[in-house]
């Protein structure tokens, strides 16, 4: 990859030592920005933190229940508490807003069906997530 990145490069020029390579490489000072976009924070929401919430809410208690009411209502949870953070340093992003009011939707759908289909599964998931409704 770096050896494409440099082909055309006059850069790479021996006679010149003294320049900087940025600014005689436009695809090198690319490629730099690429590797910083990299070396960014980590997302909130990772595939170890998923695991957790669906062994720990799913009602197979295992980290592959994925399917579950229980564990979809804990992940749409999780999501919600983060986007609330957000929304309380940004209060200008919309679109932000726009995504946690079809989240809270999502959710409560989802809880709607639980109370239908099994009231105890609906109270236990309540209980555990500490959801008020």
């Amino acid at each position: 990859m770096l050896k494409n990145a440099f082909k055309g490069c006059s850069a790479l020029n021996p006679s010149q030592p003294n320049l900087d390579i940025l600014t005689l490489c436009p695809t090198f000072a690319r490629l730099k920005t690429r590797i910083k976009s990299k070396n960014r924070k980590q997302m909130y929401l990772t595939a170890t933190t998923k695991q957790d919430l669906f062994s720990k809410h799913g009602i197979a208690k295992k980290k592959t229940d994925t399917g579950s009411p229980e564990s979809q209502v804990a992940l749409f949870t999780h999501r919600i508490n983060y986007l609330t953070g957000h929304l309380k340093t940004n209060k200008k992003d919309y679109s932000t807003q726009q995504g946690l009011l079809r989240l809270v939707g999502q959710r409560k759908k989802l809880l709607n069906y639980l109370q239908r289909t099994n009231i105890e599964r609906y109270r236990s998931i309540l209980a555990e997530l500490d959801l008020r409704k």
